[in-house]
């Protein structure tokens, strides 16, 4: 069996930046394990399958060692390569997910996200173990999918040298770290390595909790966001009911073949 599969770089305007993505456009679900065993082959923060329905694309996403039910850059990543490789037609992709129904909209040369707001609680009691964790202090903790950890400034973020093993041990998918930015609204970094990524190097669905957060605390519905990891990357934000809108670039920077022999 071969698979054509694409390696898009997500929220970027060039290559080398941003957040690599794998995509394979399947005509039928491969056995989970096998999927899995893929992703782990190509080894990124995530790898995309997507299979056409009647009315829309179901859309998967496994990091290299577990299915996750969100998943942002992989999501543009595949939209990126429907609209522009697949030639589906029109502005507009219709996902489903396991979190539920997507959509990603062509808006100018970004491609915007729709996706579920993540309404995030306080927590301090974990302040001093994320802090330790982090190796940095923190103002504030509050719960969600991950745990959100907001600190003094730009500097702090970029600086952070988090302890993974320490990280992994915490309750949650991974851990946000975020601040003010200086010429963005906000920024952010996040580690997940205990789901296979130590450091995610842009990442579209902690922004469900991030765009709520500091839309509150700045009192504004439209932002800039850029995720401060060594690759970088900038999310243009919006948050509209309980829907968040997160517009980015992709492009792409290699297709190719994966050889299965007889599976």
């Amino acid at each position: 069996m071969q698979l054509e599969y694409h390696q898009v770089d997500a929220f970027s305007d060039r290559p080398f930046a941003g957040n690599p993505a794998i995509v394979y456009r399947l005509d039928h679900w491969l056995d989970d394990a096998l999927m899995q065993q893929i992703a782990g082959e190509h080894n990124l923060a995530e790898t995309a399958f997507v299979v056409k329905q009647p009315e829309h694309w179901h859309i998967r996403w496994f990091t290299p060692t577990t299915e996750v039910p969100l998943c942002g850059h992989a999501t543009l990543a595949t939209a990126y390569v429907l609209f522009n490789l697949y030639a589906v037609p029109g502005e507009v992709i219709a996902f489903n997910s396991l979190s539920g129904p997507l959509r990603v909209t062509r808006v100018g040369q970004r491609l915007e996200l729709d996706f579920p707001a993540q309404r995030i609680e306080p927590d301090n009691a974990l302040l001093d173990e994320v802090a330790a964790a982090l190796g940095v202090s923190v103002e504030a903790v509050f719960v969600g999918p991950e745990l959100l950890a907001v600190v003094a400034d730009e500097a702090t973020v970029r600086e952070c040298q988090p302890n993974l093993a320490s990280v992994a041990t915490l309750p949650g998918m991974g851990v946000i770290i975020t601040a003010p930015g200086q010429q963005h609204d906000f920024v952010s970094r996040y580690f997940a390595p205990s789901i296979g990524i130590d450091e995610d190097p842009v990442t579209g669905a902690i922004h469900c909790s991030l765009i709520p957060y500091w839309s509150q605390r700045l009192a504004k519905l439209e932002m800039r966001a850029f995720q401060a990891s060594a690759r970088g990357g900038e999310l243009h934000c919006r948050l509209v009911g309980d829907r968040v809108k997160i517009a980015g670039d992709a492009v792409l920077v290699a297709k190719a073949t994966l050889l299965l022999g007889d599976i």
